[in-house]
């Protein structure tokens, strides 16, 4: 039974109290490029530079920010630094509806916009990279989005296209509750999202969602990348939390480092496409652990060259950490198909099921002997390997294959377009032996693509598209 003191009621009364006061005085201010930092911040008189507008938001407020492009290079006096808003009254800056606002970056500045110890704050529909008109050094700006000084809480980052920048687009560090949803991180130099280790509990509470986290790497101060300093810049790259972390709908892909690289515990990542990223596709290291409806493929991206790197790597120092790969698609074609905790002992739980793993590479699927393997309805094709698999010092074939566990089996999964370094089509096709071979127990209820999987789902990250049947009625006599 819970207990309510009346200081909790009279503070959560209070809470209540300042939303509502908040809310009842919201205003929606504007800035305009040719606007006036002297003006009220009307629609009619709008401000000039969205850092000193930032700056004169309460909560409640919500700053429009006009179509054009913004050049910042001043610290901090050009940055976007709101306050904090309040439950039920946050503070939102948002581009203008239909026109998609620039901020760009110049002169070295650190970062577009500060939320440093903000709570209550949405950011949504702007583009954030380099002055592009610029040159030499005027035209280095390093990062998006800072959150990596002081923790923060309650955020909303939506739509927002950060590119070309020479650092990373968004850097995050204590934050608990974040929505990264709809947004392009692409072109950065040091990664799409990561950032320090956390000092008061990381990230927690992180959905990224519908995102594209790519490209990150091949570009540092107008260059393509080769001389940036930083030699793994990941899609997701982040450090050890309690999490949770959620990862649904997103694509990672052509990243110099890791697609998608989670440290924390708790992590999901769903219905994810990571795609010829140079090194690692997903990586995780914390337990609690699922991937599911994701494909994964193109580790090297294209680079034909011996590289350490896998397409799924797991590695822990948590005794029993659990992780489960269910309806997954992995294609290796030169890297490694996986390592799932070969650099120390410490025991572990992986669950791998109705999934395909396909690699046309040299390597073997290497397990290490702490991990408890659980292996069920998986289809596995290395045309390349005799021993294909390797569970501590067992060694598994096409001859052995079943001896893994129900409804594993040997054989080309016949998908329509495998690929390496170029976009690849992962469908099944008609008479891949990976149709109807799966087991619904814990099998996500749709496909990658959102279609039903029924009694007898395929393994892989995709369901057969079947056409529907049609019933011709043959039409009713007329009567007289």
């Amino acid at each position: 039974m819970m207990v309510r003191t009346r200081a909790g009621m009279a503070m959560g009364a209070l809470v209540a109290l300042v939303a509502a006061a908040a809310t009842a005085s919201a205003t929606t201010f504007w800035v305009a490029p040719d606007g006036g930092d002297g003006n009220p911040g009307t629609i009619e008189r709008p401000w000039a530079t969205p850092g000193f507008a930032s700056r004169q938001l309460r909560p409640g407020d919500t700053l429009i920010v006009r179509g054009g492009t913004y050049r910042l290079r001043r610290f901090d006096e050009d940055i976007v630094v709101p306050g904090s808003g309040a439950p039920g009254a946050w503070i939102t800056i948002r581009g203008e509806e239909g026109i998609t606002p620039v901020l760009a970056g110049g002169d070295n500045l650190f970062a577009a916009v500060i939320l440093d110890g903000v709570e209550y704050v949405r950011l949504e529909n702007l583009e954030i990279t380099h002055d592009a008109e610029a040159s030499g050094e005027a035209a280095y700006f390093r990062t998006g989005v800072s959150m990596s000084d002081r923790p923060c809480a309650h955020v909303v980052l939506a739509d927002l296209y950060v590119h070309h920048v020479d650092e990373g687009a968004l850097d995050a560090r204590d934050v608990d509750d974040l929505l990264v949803t709809g947004c392009r991180f692409e072109h950065c130099g040091f990664g799409g999202i990561g950032g320090p280790a956390g000092v008061a509990g990381g990230l927690r509470n992180l959905v990224v969602r519908g995102c594209t986290l790519s490209y990150s790497g091949h570009y540092y101060r107008g260059g393509d990348g080769s001389d940036r300093p930083y030699d793994r810049p990941d899609g997701f790259g982040i450090e050890p939390s309690a999490g949770p972390i959620l990862i649904e709908d997103t694509v990672a892909e052509h990243n110099y480092g890791d697609g998608l690289d989670s440290k924390a515990a708790g992590t999901t990542i769903r219905r994810c496409t990571v795609a010829n990223n140079s090194c690692d596709g997903v990586k995780l290291w914390g337990g609690g652990t699922r991937v599911e409806n994701t494909v994964i493929y193109g580790v090297g991206d294209g680079e034909e060259q011996p590289r350490p790197w896998g397409a799924l790597v797991i590695g822990t120092e948590q005794p029993g950490a659990a992780f489960e790969i269910v309806n997954v698609t992995i294609d290796d074609a030169l890297g490694n198909p996986g390592y799932l905790q070969i650099d120390n002992a410490v025991p572990i739980d992986v669950l791998l099921r109705n999934s395909i793993v396909r690699s046309t590479g040299t390597a073997a699927l290497t397990v290490g002997a702490a991990v408890r393997l659980a292996v069920d309805h998986v289809l596995f094709f290395f045309p390349n390997r005799i021993d294909f698999l390797a569970a501590g010092a067992t060694w598994y074939t096409a001859a052995t294959v079943a001896a893994l566990g129900v409804g594993c089996a040997y054989g080309d999964p016949l998908l329509v377009r495998p690929a390496w370094g170029s976009r690849g089509d992962y469908h099944l096709t008609r008479g891949s032996p990976a149709v109807d071979a799966g087991t619904t127990l814990g099998a996500p209820v749709g496909d990658v693509e959102g279609r039903a999987r029924d009694a007898h789902p395929d393994l892989g990250a995709y369901e057969l598209s079947r056409p529907r049947l049609r019933l011709r009625l043959a039409a009713a006599p007329r009567g007289n």
